[in-house]
């Protein structure tokens, strides 16, 4: 039992890490002008596209790594369980913010400025737990396969 808790926390926290370090290293190399629509605060699609398929890989990856740890039992799906849950509910807050006028977009913002006014279709944050779930399964499934 403590081993699959374990197993879920770290992979939660994991997953947590891997998308905070893979939005950055986007951000970095996108830059502003590929990250967003032109003059605007809205998410570009070649943004989108490869945040949903990191996103996917992430899953994948903290499903294998949560079924490794757990060794067997239903981790994995408590894990699916919780970033479908709590994606969710990370997501509420989305649409109060994408509502906010944030003007045009001038300039190249810093990392932090461009999270904090970046707007995305209210699709994106529905369909992030449910990838995200999606994932954490096939990753366990890997696993178990080998």
């Amino acid at each position: 039992m403590a081993r699959s808790v374990i197993a879920v926390i770290v992979s939660y926290v994991l997953m947590f890490v891997l998308v905070s370090l893979s939005f950055f290293a986007m951000y970095s190399v996108l830059g502003a002008d590929q990250s967003f629509k032109p003059r605007s605060w809205d998410a570009s699609n070649q943004w989108l596209a490869i945040a949903l398929v990191v996103s996917f890989v992430i899953a994948v990856i903290a499903g294998f790594v949560c079924a490794l740890i757990a060794r067997g039992g239903k981790a994995p799906l408590v894990l699916a369980m919780v970033v479908f849950a709590l994606g969710f509910v990370f997501a509420v807050p989305s649409f109060v913010a994408n509502r906010t006028d944030q003007g045009v977009r001038d300039y190249a913002p810093p990392l932090v400025e461009a999270m904090q006014k970046a707007k995305q279709p209210n699709w994106v944050p529905l369909a992030l737990p449910i990838i995200g779930a999606v994932g954490v399964l096939v990753g366990a499934k890997l696993k178990k396969r080998k």
